[in-house]
């Protein structure tokens, strides 16, 4: 989202916004070659040996830093030159610290660019300065601050407070601030949707003028405001629950949990730490020793680098190789196919796949305990039935011990050019985590129009027993969430429906109008869900009408807490919350209407 009025709003009191007022700026890529770092163009296909390879160097788009490292200052600000505006660019880079003490640094982060200690422990890698996101770029504007990350370290900020004014794909997670944390730009500006996990804040953390948050099994030393909805789940020092005045939407635990696999090194060598599972857990998973669950040597995965083609990759993993994706784009003629339990595939510095042919990016098989995390999926101008599916259709086998994890998986249709999928993500295996998505139809950039990027489904869910927690799925041709599978449970949703609908027909889903940003199929005994916003910003058309944001089954067993809808600026309004029920938005005021309960 983007204001639509350059005047900031108070915290609090959130004005119209929407991101695609400003877009073309923020498409504006052009930055100078960075002295002394390789660029991020393709390189020409690596050849395949007979077997391939464990191990490897990383790649020259991922700096490793140490203490005694000279001009780590002038390094990072080189990089952030190149990323800061290059929201549609080619650039991906990790900027990676080894354990011990920094000193005097501001880490800014731009587009594609992802920040992270090599310890086991956030503690053993402290920065005794800041690790920074700002708007500056966007004239105070942080609602296209995406694609960008911190994991793993230890902030003692400058000023006390260190400012991480993000949207959505910005994870910030197992990190410890020693001090607080602030969500806005600076000046309050526009910022809307993040993401904290299994992070310790000393301080407070300062909302501000961020609309909605979501943080999950961490600690907190005092929160400040709320605007739209903020959503807790399993966090210590969390406010009490008083939505929606104010708006805090806060579960003791997380039903199920296990954190994102990360790197780390060990005596020189590099290794992928996987955290164990939990159940109804709480606060963070370091702090008291070695954290729990297992290290795999790097010598276990094949290091892919940009220029691998799909099926080098799928040699990889029929070689009983796990994936750990450098940082680039990897064009693919065919699925990479995960078919063996516990198979990782890990991204650094937000490796994008694209599927060049129409092809599905990612499929994997109905086994146990797969992980997927951090890397984005683009798709290409030929049409998608899927982009990513997680199981095959009709799988059924019970994963309840060791679920498949879907972290910080983003999906974009459009933006960085014409590109086009009927459905983005698939679950069909049960008990699947979908922990920190973003999956987004893009509303500015290029290739972007309401048949251009034609997209219309966010995520469909067919599993049974599966887990989302930190859902942003936004801009859909037709529904952004359905939910066939029993027993699923949603904990946050952001939502915008499509601002490019041309009329009220476009939209309209039989005798409803408009499609339910999240629709429980009516086959569904069994779901429940906290914590979920939908917007509507129809520019096109201002008349069309929504009749609600979320629709759902009349059963004993379907439930939803804390829900919201909300017309920005009067672009659109919707008549119900969810089903026939809730108060229509109010014209123009941008005010929520909200549901505490439904039914």
């Amino acid at each position: 989202m983007t204001p639509a009025s350059k005047e900031s709003p108070t915290p609090g009191q959130p004005a119209v916004r929407r991101r695609s007022v400003l877009g073309a700026a923020a498409a504006a890529a052009a930055a100078p070659t960075l002295l002394g770092l390789a660029g991020t163009a393709a390189a020409a296909p690596r050849r395949t040996p007979h077997a391939l390879p464990g191990g490897g160097d990383l790649g020259p788009n991922v700096l490793v830093f140490d203490p005694s490292t000279p001009g780590i200052q002038a390094t990072l600000d080189e990089v952030f030159k190149k990323q800061e505006k290059a929201q549609f660019d080619s650039g991906r880079y990790a900027l990676l610290f080894k354990p011990g003490t920094y000193h005097g640094l501001n880490a800014q982060l731009g587009f594609y660019t992802s920040i992270a200690g090599l310890g086991l422990s956030p503690d053993d890698t402290t920065i005794n300065g800041d690790v920074t996101v700002d708007a500056g770029w966007f004239n105070g504007n942080a609602t296209q601050n995406f694609w960008r990350s911190a994991e793993n370290l230890a902030l003692v900020p400058v000023s006390g407070t260190n400012r991480w004014a993000v949207a959505q794909a910005a994870p910030f997670r197992r990190m410890h601030v020693r001090g607080g944390l602030n969500l806005a730009p600076a000046g309050d500006g526009w910022a809307s949707g993040g993401y904290l996990a299994d992070s310790r804040i000393d301080g407070t953390v300062e909302p501000r003028s961020q609309q909605q948050w979501y943080t999950r099994d961490s600690a907190v030393g005092g929160w400040s405001n709320g605007v739209w909805n903020m959503v807790f789940s399993g966090v210590e020092g969390a406010p009490g629950q008083t939505f929606p005045n104010p708006p805090y939407t806060v579960l003791d635990t997380t039903p199920v949990s296990r954190e994102k696999p990360f790197l780390h090194i060990d005596g020189g060598g590099y290794r992928v730490f996987l955290p164990e599972q939990r159940t109804n857990a709480r606060g963070v998973t370091w702090g008291n020793g070695t954290p729990r669950g297992t290290s795999l040597p790097l010598s276990q995965f094949y290091v892919a680098k940009p220029g691998d083609s799909a099926a080098t990759l799928n040699q990889a993993l029929a070689q009983g190789l796990h994936l750990l994706l450098t940082p680039g784009i990897y064009h693919l003629d065919q699925p990479i196919r995960v078919t063996a339990a516990n198979t990782v595939v890990l991204g650094l510095g937000y490796a994008t796949l694209i599927p060049d042919n129409g092809v599905t990016a990612l499929k994997t098989a109905d086994v146990d305990g797969i992980r997927l995390a951090g890397f984005l999926i683009d798709a290409g101008p030929v049409n998608s039935e899927t982009l990513l599916e997680i199981g095959p259709a009709g799988a059924s086998a019970d994963h309840s011990a060791n679920p498949t994890t879907v972290q910080d998986v983003f999906l974009r249709i459009g933006g960085a050019g014409p590109g086009k999928a009927t459905t983005s993500i698939v679950i069909n295996s049960r008990h699947t985590l979908i922990d920190h998505t973003w999956v987004w139809r893009a509303d500015h950039g290029d290739g972007v129009g309401w048949e251009t990027n034609r997209a219309d489904y966010g995520i469909r869910v067919n599993g049974d027993d599966v887990l989302a927690t930190g859902l942003f799925v936004e801009h859909f041709n037709k529904y952004d969430v359905q939910w066939y599978g029993q027993r699923g449970r949603t904990v946050f949703l952001q939502n915008e429906k499509a601002y490019d609908a041309p009329d009220q027909a476009a939209v309209q889903d039989g005798d409803i109008k408009g499609y339910a940003a999240y629709k429980v199929a009516d086959s569904v005994t069994t779901h429940e869900a906290w914590g979920l916003g939908s917007y509507c910003y129809y520019n096109v058309d201002p008349g069309i009408v929504q009749h609600h944001g979320f629709a759902a089954p009349d059963a004993p067993g379907v439930k939803f807490h804390d829900l919201l809808v909300v017309s920005l600026g009067g672009k659109g309004q919707f008549e119900r919350v969810i089903n026939d029920t809730g108060a229509p938005t109010s014209g123009s005021t941008t005010v929520p209407s909200t549901v505490v309960a439904y039914p």
